[in-house]
């Protein structure tokens, strides 16, 4: 099917719902189906008829330019904007393309942040906090909520592990891509001979669940109470507040010891468990659509090396895309990581519309 097959056959849907939603004898849930459909439809619609206008247009300013009737003055006015159209047609095209592939549905939704310290000691653990806290920048300047929810402290300022709720618009479409093992080259502060250690960090990023996406049923879960203790044992509260859930069907684990109420440990605890189990589920689907794509960007492998951090020479690698950005402190700060998500984007579009065209 060719793609002006596929315009028409949009175009025709939307104006059928037109129709169906104008001729009543709907019932409600039926109605509310249709208007959502319809709606949804719209702004391609009114994308794919900006671009027939163009290619219209484009058609007559050649027939006006290859007329032997035309005069000079026409001619050259009609090319002029017939290069300006031209150049609009393929813009347009794209525009509709990208419009036309399906949509993750997660993309809309808040996230759910995970950092963990990977291989090497306390410079992992270090370096995980310095992830945790770009991202917290990077959050901030995108007008986003961050709430940590909890923090497991190594003692000497950095994170064998931190996780946080992400709120706000397009958390998920940005922060997806984020998800992989991160690995830093530099000097560590307790290196006396100046030698570059390399380490590492895994960060995993979950698109936050809603009970209707995910049903878990008690009987499912394990739920265990203790004493939360902070760094080198020390008690946090004197009651058996912290809580600990197992989902026995996968074999998931959750604890959250921040809160000083059990009831908010476990409600704490559940969003996160929910999240875990939503993103298997959609990773397991996701797999199962894209078995036969190769070379695929965002596959969610988290054992794999996505990016780089080389901070002797100021540098940031993404090795999924071959991207390299000599301002490595400016994404430390947040202020640069755009340059980076924008770029993973961009090119999780071309392999989608790639695999759109055959």
């Amino acid at each position: 099917m060719t793609l002006d097959d596929k315009l028409d056959q949009v175009v025709h849907r939307h104006e059928e719902l037109q129709a169906i939603l104008s001729g009543g004898g709907l019932d409600s849930a039926k109605f509310t189906q249709a208007s959502k459909e319809y709606a949804e439809l719209g702004p391609l619609v009114e994308k794919v008829r900006e671009l027939r206008a163009a290619q219209k247009e484009a058609g007559d300013l050649a027939g006006m330019i290859a007329d032997a009737g035309t005069d000079a003055e026409m001619k050259a006015l009609a090319e002029e904007e017939f290069r300006a159209a031209k150049e609009r047609v393929p813009q347009l095209e794209r525009s509709v393309q990208l419009m036309l592939l399906p949509k993750d549905e997660a993309d809309a939704r808040n996230a759910i942040l995970e950092v963990r310290a990977g291989t090497g000691g306390e410079e992992a653990a270090l370096f995980a906090a310095d992830l945790f806290r770009m991202y917290q920048r990077y959050a901030a300047l995108r007008g986003w909520k961050f709430e940590v929810m909890e923090l497991s402290d190594s003692g000497m300022g950095g994170y064998r592990e931190a996780t946080a709720t992400v709120t706000g618009k397009d958390v998920f479409a940005r922060l997806k891509f984020e998800s992989g093992v991160h690995r830093v080259q530099r000097v560590p502060a307790t290196e006396s001979q100046g030698r570059i250690h390399t380490s590492a960090a895994t960060v995993a990023v979950l698109p936050e669940a809603e009970e209707v996406d995910i049903k878990i049923e008690d009987k499912d879960l394990r739920i265990d109470v203790f004493r939360s203790s902070g760094p080198g044992g020390q008690s946090v509260n004197t009651t058996d507040s912290a809580v600990r859930i197992t989902h026995l069907p996968t074999g998931v684990v959750v604890s959250q010891q921040d809160e000083k109420s059990q009831h908010k440990n476990k409600a704490k605890a559940m969003k996160i468990l929910r999240a875990r189990l939503y993103e298997a589920q959609r990773q397991k689907l996701h797999d199962e659509r894209a078995a036969s794509r190769k070379g695929q960007v965002g596959s969610g492998d988290r054992s794999e090396r996505i990016r780089t951090y080389n901070f002797p020479q100021g540098r940031c690698t993404d090795h999924r895309i071959n991207l390299t950005l000599y301002e490595l402190d400016k994404v430390m700060e947040g202020t640069a990581l755009d340059k980076v998500v924008e770029a993973l984007i961009a090119d999780d579009e071309a392999a989608r519309l790639a695999e759109f065209a055959v």
